[in-house]
């Protein structure tokens, strides 16, 4: 697992910040914009995560190629999104495919740090979901982790609870991580192609009370 963690850190910064950087050509920003969405989106959720876990210095200050990578990936899209028939449609896919390498990314950081199963799913979650939730939000973007009954934040829970059951199967970690990059992948193309959704609240009117 230890030789695995620097590989799922390195592609989903380098996925996420992909889907920053057209995030900002939607905004119709300059490349400083570009690079600025592109590093908050690629190393957001990891920073949160090492941050709670206490592990210093964070992942992309022992690593700071990681930056370079988001200003690469920055400049690739700044000269290339125009190409694109659509880049909302290639930020959502780009968008799960970060998810299903960042949340194993998470949950293997956690496990190598001795968390417990409910504080190694929420790295998990954490890991995948805040980034781009930031990219989204200062964006003035419609966060995809609030699209109504889409899953989302499921995908990432499913995810990391897949882990620790294969874990708790007997299998490596990983291939744990491997089954829960799988799942949270599975899940979120799931939502967006054939529709599956969760229930949503559906407001009712005030029974009227009866007054004595």
């Amino acid at each position: 697992m230890q030789a695995l963690l620097p590989v799922l850190d390195y592609a989903s910064v380098l996925v996420f910040a992909l889907t920053g950087a057209l995030v900002a050509s939607r905004a119709q920003l300059d490349l400083v914009g570009f690079v600025f969405f592109a590093t908050l989106t690629g190393v957001g959720g990891g920073t949160l995560r090492d941050l709670v876990l206490g592990r210093t210095p964070v992942f992309w200050v022992d690593r700071p190629e990681l930056i370079l990578l988001t200003a690469a990936a920055a400049i690739v899209v700044f000269f290339t999104a125009h190409l694109l028939e659509s880049r909302y449609r290639a930020i959502l896919w780009l968008d799960a495919l970060a998810l299903a390498v960042a949340v194993p990314a998470g949950v293997g950081v956690a496990l190598a740090a001795g968390t417990g199963p409910v504080v190694t799913v929420m790295m998990g979650m954490m890991t995948g979901t805040f980034g781009g939730l930031m990219r989204d939000v200062v964006g003035n973007e419609v966060p995809l982790v609030l699209k109504q009954g889409e899953l989302y934040i499921t995908a990432t829970f499913g995810g990391a609870v897949a882990a620790l059951v294969l874990l708790s199967l007997g299998l490596s970690h990983s291939a744990a991580l491997l089954g829960c990059g799988a799942m949270v992948l599975a899940l979120r193309a799931g939502s967006m192609v054939l529709g599956w959704r969760l229930p949503v609240y559906k407001g009712r009117p005030p029974r009227n009370e009866t007054r004595g």
